[in-house]
């Protein structure tokens, strides 16, 4: 089967990176293709029917359908092909992709430029190794979101919630209001994984109470979730024998962490992040493998959608420079480094994370490139500090930049845009790699 070679850019996935990005790349003057799984746009913001979304990007408090409605709208007045309810099942380093559906059955494609824009997956039983029977009554909070708010369907009455991040409290206020009582969230760590304002809005505001350093030891029940044991924790996350509790429940919902969608992009050969356990990207948010580029929750977790739209305007712009460039060659013909030092004709900067920083993003600045997007720099802490601190970047023994923060907290990414001067700052350096640390 001859691969369709119509499309400058085709973007795999269409929730708020992916549309961001199509949109990007058609303004470019690129043929654009969105290939999306499910049976419309938006991804995972359909089902967000509470307020938080867009006051960056639209200077509003919208709830999550009408975020992704406004994208999907903007879209319809361009050409912009969207294909919907389709799988892609391959992509290989030469950017072949391969997909299917239940209409056309078998689609092959070649463009010169591809943007994965797939976002991320819950973490799930398994993956936490939490002990007990396979009972009924085990959900993850994004799935709870889905039953309650999408398909009408209350999943349990008395409900217990393992981990504090956002969908998780998000969806403690949801079953509250539709009725069931949730007895308490748990989380496993001394301090609270998602945003304050859902803490405050979602569990304080209905008197649902929080346990810190917590977590669910066993699962009792056999064909139904009948309760579950609690246990503490001491600081290095290790049981405190003697501190279980036993609490009598029908329904547990997991919310304890997300993880990028990696399928594609190891079948790629992208290089990954170890930390962020997405790709690795620089400024442009290409990836190691040429043509191949990467935005939002697929590189890594952000906590507002403002800026996964963002990173998919940079990518959807790079997309279209790249398939611009390479439009008289196959795609792939001007194949970058992954190292910056083995290429003498790149010019680029490395990022690592450093003291009291769990993930970076990019982890590269193209320096060739800074001039043609705004170089945002995404931080998300490691470390709780509940006081004024300084982002600091350390090049060698030196701090060429630094800038403030009113505190750190791992469930709030820092956002800050490196200017002009930042960039100089660290070119005048001479630096081939930097480190972001929080002090």
């Amino acid at each position: 089967m001859d691969a369709n070679t119509d499309y400058d850019v085709i973007v795999i996935g269409g929730g708020p990176a992916g549309m961001a990005a199509a949109l990007e790349a058609q303004k470019a003057g690129s043929r654009v293709l969105i290939l999306e799984r499910n049976d419309q746009l938006g991804g995972i913001l359909p089902q967000c029917i509470h307020n938080g979304f867009g006051a960056v990007n639209f200077g509003s408090d919208l709830p999550g359908p009408e975020y992704a409605w406004r994208y999907e709208q903007m879209l319809k007045q361009t050409p912009v092909e969207v294909i919907l309810k389709t799988m892609v099942v391959d992509l290989t380093p030469n950017l072949e992709i391969y997909a299917i559906n239940e209409h056309a059955g078998y689609l092959h494609y070649k463009p010169r430029a591809v943007v994965l824009a797939m976002g991320c997956r819950e973490r799930t039983r398994a993956q936490i190794r939490l002990p007990g029977t396979r009972a009924a009554g085990i959900f993850t909070a994004g799935t709870v979101q889905r039953l309650v708010n999408i398909e009408g369907y209350m999943p349990g009455r008395k409900v217990i919630i393992l981990g504090s991040g956002d969908i998780g409290m998000i969806m403690a206020r949801r079953l509250t209001i539709e009725g069931a009582e949730v007895l308490s969230v748990l989380e496993l760590m001394p301090y609270l994984t998602g945003l304050r304002r859902n803490f405050v809005q979602c569990l304080q505001d209905y008197d649902i109470p929080l346990h810190l350093s917590t977590t669910v030891k066993r699962i009792i029940g056999n064909r139904r979730v009948e309760g579950i044991e609690t246990i503490q924790v001491d600081a290095d996350l290790n049981h405190i024998p003697g501190s279980e509790q036993t609490i009598a429940c029908d329904t547990l919902v997991l919310s304890v962490g997300l993880i990028p969608e990696n399928e594609l992009s190891e079948k790629a050969g992208v290089i990954p992040d170890d930390r962020s356990r997405g790709p690795r990207v620089d400024s442009t948010m290409a990836t190691s493998v040429p043509g191949l580029f990467a935005a939002g929750n697929v590189t890594g977790i952000y906590d507002l959608v403002d800026y996964v739209s963002k990173a998919g305007e940079t990518a959807g712009r790079s997309a279209a420079r790249y398939a611009r460039r390479n439009t008289a060659e196959p795609p792939g013909a001007h194949a970058r480094s992954t190292e910056s030092d083995t290429d003498p004709s790149t010019r680029r900067i490395r990022i690592r994370a450093g003291a009291n920083v769990g993930v970076v993003i990019p982890q590269e600045i193209d320096l060739d490139a800074v001039d043609q997007n705004p170089l945002l720099l995404m931080v998300r802490p490691n470390a709780l500090i509940e006081h004024p601190v300084k982002i600091r970047i350390r090049a060698g023994d030196d701090y060429p930049v630094t800038m403030a923060e009113p505190y750190a907290r791992p469930s709030e990414m820092m956002i800050k845009e490196l200017k002009t001067r930042h960039l100089q700052s660290l070119i005048d350096s001479g630096a081939q790699e930097i480190t972001v640390e929080l002090s």
